[in-house]
């Protein structure tokens, strides 16, 4: 009788095991990164961060893959800015968009952008996966914003990110 037992047990558990690892969609992970803006450049001006004033976001957010290839993200990332020895969060960015995987762990990013502080415009990002475990991942972005309004000239960014998703 025990015998029946071990071999019913051993019945189960091999049956409820997958032998192939297989990803369902849709697949949904979330995010958390630091984000530097390097240089920005409109009509005006050209500013560098690091130089005049200290600037950093952190985007975080939530993937919805449809399938292995597409899928839209939705993140929200606060900016806190450091000008002559003042800090403050100088806007947050609402920021949906569409994922597309482009192979070999890159991942292309195209957003809509609406800043609190009146900005709008489009960011196009380019992410590289570059460690992947088993329950997370660490990627490098080069995000480029454009942005207009706000009675401002239009601008281009350039930045880098570092995060890690989950």
């Amino acid at each position: 009788m025990t015998q029946v037992r071990y071999v019913i047990l051993f019945a189960v558990l091999a049956l409820s095991t997958s032998v192939f690892s297989q990803t369902t969609y849709p697949k949904i992970t979330g995010y958390f990164s630091v984000m530097h803006p390097i240089a920005t450049f409109s009509e005006e001006e050209t500013t560098v961060n690091f130089r005049d004033y200290y600037s950093v976001n952190f985007p975080t957010g939530i993937n919805i893959w449809k399938s292995a290839k597409i899928g839209f993200s939705f993140e929200i990332a606060p900016s806190i800015k450091t000008d002559d020895g003042i800090s403050k969060v100088n806007s947050v960015l609402f920021h949906p968009g569409v994922l597309v995987a482009l192979g070999h762990g890159y991942i292309f990013a195209g957003r809509a952008a609406f800043e609190t502080s009146g900005r709008f415009g489009v960011t196009p990002v380019i992410t590289k996966t570059v460690i992947k475990n088993t329950n997370s991942s660490y990627y490098v972005s080069v995000p480029f914003p454009v942005r207009f309004g706000n009675d401002h000239p239009a601008s281009f960014t350039v930045g880098l990110q570092l995060g890690i998703a989950f």
